[in-house]
């Protein structure tokens, strides 16, 4: 049976793995965001979708550049509870 250290463990793992492949495209998103709210402040557009289509851009460059990253953590997390399997069911 597994304990509750190791059920700790593997959702502080899990967690970490989901911030970490997150934050690339996040930090893109707040970056852009940043960046076209000054752009709206300076030139007093108050345009709401302005942001949208530079913040998709920038998230999907974020995505090409750290997808190969982000696939490597995620698959080797998954071999690591995969690999778990064992210890968990004695």
């Amino acid at each position: 049976m597994i304990s509750q250290i190791e059920i700790l463990t593997i959702l502080r793992d899990a967690v970490s793995v989901v911030l970490m492949t997150a934050a690339p495209m996040l930090g893109a998103a707040l970056v852009i965001g940043v960046i076209v709210s000054i752009f709206q402040a300076t030139t007093q557009i108050n345009e709401q979708t302005l942001a949208f289509v530079p913040k998709i851009i920038g998230i999907l460059c974020a995505l090409l550049i750290f997808g190969g990253w982000i696939i490597s953590k995620l698959s080797n997390f998954t071999q690591e509870l995969y690999s778990m399997i064992n210890v968990m069911l004695r």
